[in-house]
């Protein structure tokens, strides 16, 4: 007897995923296919990479011309393909260099040894992450993330880098100082359940870095490039960051991330001492410039600011209705998360039932990263059977 596609995967791979069992055969808009022919709306969007859906006509044409020239030459050559999606990052975000990575964990790498350099520079040891967070899988990245699910069974991990209490003031008073080289933070948590950065630990943030001089370092390879209704999460909260982490989108869901910094960090790297073989890859690039243009200048990151807008007045309806069994809402744009009191794996599972594909992260929050394409009839179609299974449930 044939083996199927998902006991040939078990054979085959590590056991890091669990996979849905759905097998998709196909993608179109915001809409993807499964086997049997089977149609979902897709509001898992790829985990916030797939900002454009799927199959928009201009990445297809920008990575076929891209193809026809050449796919990969190394970072002895400048590129134009590099070139251009650089100016318009740097362009739209104000800051004055970038580094080009595979991923968003390797841009975080990169983010560490950047911070670290700087601090050898200025007398500074000491980094730090907040509780909750999710910076990636690679040793640095796990060091600066302080989620035991993630860090059990891998220590030791980096020296000098310590954790405080997501959005605990006080305590962020207490631990920094002059010796602190910097605190890499999301403003809005993603894996962690869409936790969104206070304006008091925003406001204090900015005031311990004058009085001490550390570098604030965001994390906004979820958050970023337009997915909250602006360019970056952090702007919702008034902090202009040292050091930004960005990827997902940015490559058109081929692989790419990118660090940035502004001018206290621009000239802290020299020749030699970093680097990668296939970070910024053109085909990525060309892209990922595509995506951009999409973004900024036709409009779609103001559509992801209405799409959240919409779904989040759909919530906060089903909040008033359901009280026993939703918690709260949060985010902005199309980053949004509706925690329950009780496990949303079974609510996915439900929605999935029904051609709905809705993420759930830390056991009780779904999340949902649609498409900036999503349509609000689309939004409402699930929000539907959303109240449906949620009235279900209360019964």
């Amino acid at each position: 007897m044939a083996q199927t596609i998902f006991e040939k995967e078990d054979k085959l791979f590590f056991r890091t995923y669990k996979r849905l069992p759905i097998e998709i055969v196909k993608g179109e808009g915001c809409y993807l296919y499964d086997r049997e022919g089977k149609r979902y709306i897709d509001f898992f969007g790829g985990l916030a990479v797939n900002a454009l859906g799927y199959g928009h006509p201009r990445v297809k044409q920008a990575i076929q011309e891209q193809v026809d020239k050449y796919v990969h030459l190394s970072n002895f050559f400048v590129q134009e393909p590099q070139v251009n999606l650089a100016e318009k990052i740097l362009s739209a975000s104000g800051y004055q260099k970038l580094f080009f990575t595979n991923s968003g964990t390797e841009a975080i790498e990169g983010a560490l040894k950047l911070a670290r350099k700087w601090g050898k520079n200025n007398g500074k040891t000491h980094l730090f992450g907040l509780s909750n967070s999710f910076h990636g899988r690679t040793m640095g990245a796990l060091s600066l993330t302080e989620r035991a699910k993630y860090r059990d069974g891998y220590e030791p991990f980096l020296p000098n880098v310590s954790h405080l209490s997501y959005n605990d003031v006080g305590e962020l008073r207490k631990n920094v100082n002059e010796q602190t080289i910097g605190i890499i933070l999301e403003f809005i948590q993603g894996e962690g359940g869409i936790f969104v950065v206070s304006p008091e630990y925003a406001a204090e943030l900015s005031e311990l870095r004058t009085k001490y001089g550390f570098l604030i370092i965001a994390d906004e390879i979820q958050s970023g490039l337009g997915r909250t209704g602006k360019f970056f999460g952090f702007e919702h909260f008034g902090v202009r960051p040292d050091i930004v982490v960005i990827a997902k989108p940015i490559g058109g869901g081929l692989p790419l991330g990118a660090l940035l910094g502004n001018e206290r960090v621009a000239d802290v790297f020299s020749y030699g001492v970093h680097g990668t073989t296939f970070g910024g890859n053109p085909v990525a690039c060309a892209a990922g410039l595509a995506v951009l243009e999409e973004i900024i200048d036709h409009g779609l990151m103001a559509q992801a600011g209405l799409v959240g807008d919409h779904l989040k007045s759909l919530f906060f309806k089903l909040q008033e209705k359901h009280r026993a069994l939703v918690k709260e809402v949060r985010g902005f744009g199309c980053m949004l998360g509706v925690e329950l009191t009780r496990e949303g794996q079974p609510v996915v599972d439900e929605l999935q039932r029904r051609g709905y594909l809705v993420n759930c992260t830390n056991v009780n929050v779904l999340r949902f990263l649609p498409p900036f394409t999503i349509g609000l009839d689309q939004c409402d179609q699930m929000v539907n059977e959303l109240a449906s299974i949620l009235q279900s449930l209360q019964q």
